[in-house]
């Protein structure tokens, strides 16, 4: 009898959803921990499943770990998308879609919502970040999901000021995204109130529009 495709999608289903849960488990685990605290047993306990299954996936304790660095940067991505489509949907009923420029500040200021899917995300990925400074192989991996996340962000900035050079709105990227990082550890540390933060990130994208303004 040939196998159902049926059987066969179940049966995958199935090894994603342990796989998800492996690296929700190390995101937990990491934004609680830190890097250094996260062990396979204790993940293997945090996500509901077996040792020998985290080694399955992964192999070892660092393709946990540059694993989980691709899982925060898609769940970010998934949060940011569901929430710009939920506004735009709004917008349709209330007024006019966005132009580029609130675009742009709507999908940073996501990285400020005080939800615990959020703050989880900022918090491991600061501890990734942090980690990698003594880690050269994820150094290498960080340095990519880094670099992609600037990609996105001058090409947002290439929209409102669409005659800028590339290399003047990777640059303009570069500064944003990074003082984002600061603020939202700030924020997360208790340093910076989010209301703060959020006002210091608004400021920062008008100052980065103006220079854009000149350099046209």
């Amino acid at each position: 009898m040939r196998p159902s495709r049926a059987g066969h999608q179940e049966g995958d289903h199935v090894v994603t959803d342990r796989r998800a849960a492996i690296l929700e488990g190390a995101a937990r685990v990491i934004a609680r921990r830190g890097v250094r605290g996260l062990r396979v047993e204790e993940l293997a306990a945090e996500a509901g499943v077996s040792t020998a299954l985290v080694y399955y996936h992964f192999k070892d304790r660092s393709g946990v770990l540059r694993r989980t660095l691709e899982f925060i940067g898609d769940r970010a991505g998934r949060y940011t998308a569901e929430a710009e489509e939920e506004s735009d949907a709004q917008s349709d009923l209330d007024a006019a879609p966005p132009d580029p420029r609130q675009e742009l500040e709507r999908a940073l200021l996501l990285e400020f919502q005080d939800v615990p899917e959020v703050r989880e995300n900022s918090t491991a990925w600061g501890e990734l970040r942090a980690s990698a400074v003594f880690d050269p192989d994820l150094r290498d991996e960080l340095a990519h999901a880094g670099l992609t996340w600037v990609h996105e962000v001058a090409a947002l900035l290439g929209r409102t000021r669409p005659t800028v050079p590339a290399p003047v709105l990777t640059a303009s990227a570069e500064r944003l995204t990074a003082l984002l990082e600061g603020l939202s550890t700030r924020w997360l540390s208790g340093i910076l109130p989010l209301d703060h933060a959020r006002d210091l990130m608004r400021e920062a994208i008008a100052v980065e529009a103006a220079r854009l303004d000149h350099d046209v």
